[in-house]
């Protein structure tokens, strides 16, 4: 036997030492006993302890470091791969549930379907499917004459053609006749009489059947037209008849009744379609998962009805995020050849690789949407949700106002200015809440808000704006205020979270009463020359301090950019509703950084068009909602409820007190001229505040020093620094001069008079 020191399944450690050729030859050679060696290594192998395991990856050393040179069949190249040892199983094994218990992960359908769960569901599907069957019944209607004539000239056919496929029906001849004719052609007499007996027997029954149907049918006409019967009578009979008639005298190819040919009035959701459709989006993930593995596309349940369409859930390949298809709804609605207001992809339930595709029966544009729940009846808590939007499926969506603040925009068109008017007017149900509204357009949209508003401001006008920007400054001095009443009444035990509850908003005399803020058109101040950017500054501040002090602030806008709407602005806001936008970067401004990459676009609704339609997020998952419509006609009506709630609460603001642009409540150059020092030529703004309150609390009381210079503003009146010594010391405040007023004043009159 010849030693082979390259043989794969031999260990390196087995090989005989190069000097033992001799020996090796001497136990080989003639007359010696031939040793099997495979045997021999097993006894060997058996009988020797185990080495220790070696990695894959090192090689095996001698103990001195060095490879034996004297070996000749040494190969530097060679790794000794020494035994293994083989851990345990990764993978726990399989674990069965109890048999009385079924699993927690299990799902089982449900008893009663999801279409059928709620009564607005319920109803959706039964006005689809009587929505379908008006149409089909419509349609026939209007083709009806057609019917009938075609119904004239097929039925005397059919009378006749009846006739002779009963007669050939009682003779028998019908297949028999063929039998017995290939009995003749082979010259077989035999079968040609078994055959023709069968079809006697055959034939003596039928026309026994025909005779009595024949005798029955005779009698029948006799009745009908000797008999006095009813006409409801009659005309059933003939409705009953006359189509069968019909039927069976028209060509096969000639049906009587038309096709609905228009067009698939709905395209069913099936399993096949939604994978064609995903494979159409071309998303890499997707189609080399379905090469591989044709299964790699699955839904954990069934395609089932939801409300006035389908809904699959499906889960995606491992890798495949919902987003990466939400992003191409475009290319998801053209696979599926459907109008991309059909379709709805959001992200499902589980995990980010399941996609929740709901398919309507129409587009979302020709769906009706339902009244706003608080059109004719109902109050509003501030602490509670509101019904604020729909679905495409119709379902409501529930806003939230108490600590958070609305930031609402979109390009003319949108609908913005209607669903921040919407907002409005559920607070203004809340008799607690205190409305301050400013609409920086000037068209008059929250025109019909102002009886319950404490501060109402229409325009944009600087003197408009300068008002709004004093609100803010206000607003803040506000949040200071009720930051130290959180603190009293937290130390009391009435504050557990340090935030406004509902029974402290509700307690008379707190002053922490819900205060909503509304500011559309928001780019017209933050854009001002002069009051921009502390405008913009305050706001920031007041998003941050006020939500857990009660103060909610809405805010809408057109198309934003930094300088029209500050990123710090954005990025505190928690509820954001984009409406229709032109590009990626109003989106993102409005929405947040990367959510136009997710898929969560508001590019794809076109103004007017989609109005009202937008992408809502901080409510739930970000996802395609629709805000209720409601025109001013009907705003009016929720506006007189609220109006009878305040009255009966006490919290209706007086005519008095409120700050309108039609008629101003005051005159702030005229009483800066009055109650000025008669000695002195420039004075302190805290001076000035404070003799402007002793002459008109309700209207200047509380006023700062930062207020009454936002208010001079407008007045081209300078607000300076003003040197004193007070006790021999120099004393800096900031302050107005006699001479700034008196031209302000001057300059006013001038304008008046030429006006």
């Amino acid at each position: 036997m010849t030693y082979n020191p390259f043989e794969p399944d031999e260990n390196p450690a087995d090989r005989p030492p190069h000097d033992a050729g001799q020996d090796a030859g001497q136990s080989t050679g003639q007359g010696a006993d031939v040793v099997q060696l495979d045997a021999a290594r097993a006894e060997r192998d058996r009988l020797a302890p185990l080495p220790p395991a070696v990695p894959d990856s090192e090689p095996t050393h001698v103990p001195n470091g060095e490879p034996d040179e004297g070996d000749d069949f040494f190969d530097r190249e060679t790794v000794a791969i020494t035994g293994r040892i083989v851990g345990p199983p990764v993978d726990p094994p399989d674990e069965t549930a109890a048999p009385h218990r079924p699993q927690a992960t299990s799902k089982r359908p449900p008893i009663v379907p999801g279409w059928a769960r709620t009564w607005a569901t319920l109803r959706a599907a039964a006005a689809w499917k009587a929505k379908d069957a008006g149409y089909l019944v419509g349609y026939h209607a209007l083709r009806s004459p057609k019917y009938v004539a075609k119904t004239a000239v097929y039925a005397p056919v059919g009378l006749l053609s009846t006739g002779g496929r009963l007669l050939t029906w009682a003779t028998a001849e019908q297949g028999n006749w063929a039998l017995r004719q290939y009995a003749a052609d082979r010259n077989d007499p035999e079968t040609w009489l078994k055959l023709d007996k069968q079809r006697q027997r055959q034939s003596r029954w039928r026309w026994t059947v025909l005779l009595f149907g024949s005798i029955l049918a005779l009698v029948g006409l006799l009745v009908f037209l000797a008999v006095d019967l009813p006409g409801w009578v009659r005309l059933a009979a003939l409705a009953g008849a006359v189509p069968l008639l019909a039927r069976a005298g028209r060509p096969a190819d000639k049906p009587i009744t038309d096709r609905v040919t228009e067009g698939q009035r709905y395209r069913k959701l099936t399993a096949e379609l939604v994978r064609r459709a995903l494979l159409a989006c071309g998303i890499p993930g997707i189609n080399q998962a379905v090469s591989k593995d044709p299964n790699a596309i699955s839904f954990p349940q069934e395609i089932h009805r939801d409300g006035p369409g389908h809904m699959a859930i499906v889960d995606l390949p491992f890798g495949v995020e919902a987003a990466d298809v939400i992003a191409r709804r475009g290319r998801l609605a053209s696979a599926m050849r459907l109008p991309l207001d059909q379709v709805w992809p959001e992200p499902g339930v589980g995990h980010p690789g399941r996609l929740a595709l709901w398919v309507g029966y129409e587009p979302a544009g020709q769906m009706r949407q339902p009244a706003w729940p608080l059109l004719r009846d109902g109050k509003v808590d501030v602490f509670k949700p509101f019904p604020f939007a729909t679905t495409p499926r119709m379902d409501v969506i529930h806003g939230d106002l108490m600590f958070r603040n609305w930031l609402v925009g979109g390009q003319p068109g949108s609908g913005k200015t209607f669903a921040l008017r919407l907002a409005v007017l559920a607070a203004a149900l809340d008799p607690r809440a205190e409305l301050r509204v400013y609409e920086l357009k000037g068209v008059g949209d929250f025109k019909v808000m102002e009886p319950v508003c404490t501060e109402y401001g229409n325009g944009f006008d600087d003197e408009t704006i300068a008002r709004c920007a004093a609100m803010l400054a206000w607003l803040y001095k506000e949040c200071e205020r009720r930051s130290k009443r959180i603190d009293h009444y937290a130390a009391l035990g009435k504050a557990p979270e340090n935030k406004v509850t509902p029974e402290l908003a509700s307690l008379k005399g707190s002053g922490l009463h819900p205060l909503i803020v509304s500011i559309d058109e928001i780019q017209e101040l933050f854009s001002h020359r002069e009051h921009g950017k502390d405008a913009g500054e305050i706001c920031e501040k007041v998003i941050k301090l006020g939500r857990a002090l009660g103060v909610v602030l809405l805010i809408g806008t057109q198309i934003p950019d930094k300088d029209s709407l500050p990123t710090g602005i954005t990025r505190n806001v928690n509820t954001r509703y984009c409406m229709s936008v032109a590009d990626q970067v109003a989106n993102d401004m409005i929405l947040g950084t990367s959510m136009y990459k997710n898929g969560y676009r508001a590019t794809v609704f076109e103004p007017k068009v989609d109005a009202g339609w937008g992408i809502l997020t901080g409510i739930g998952k970000p996802a395609a909602r629709r805000s209720f419509f409601v025109d001013s006609n009907a705003a009016k009506q929720v506006v007189a409820r609220a109006i009878a709630l305040r009255v009966d609460a006490g919290t209706m603001p007086e005519p008095d007190t409120q700050t309108r642009t039609d008629v101003p409540s005051f005159d702030l150059l005229a009483d800066l001229a009055q109650v000025w020092p008669a000695a002195d030529d420039a004075a302190w703004n805290e001076l000035l505040c404070s003799r402007l309150a002793g002459m008109r609390p309700e209207v200047y009381g509380g006023w700062k020093s930062e207020q009454l210079t936002a208010a001079l503003k407008p007045h081209g009146v300078k607000v300076g620094d003003i040197g004193r010594r007070i006790d021999g010391k120099p004393v800096t405040r900031r302050g107005i001069r006699r001479d700034d007023l008196t031209a302000a004043i001057a300059e006013r009159n001038r304008r008046g008079r030429s006006g």
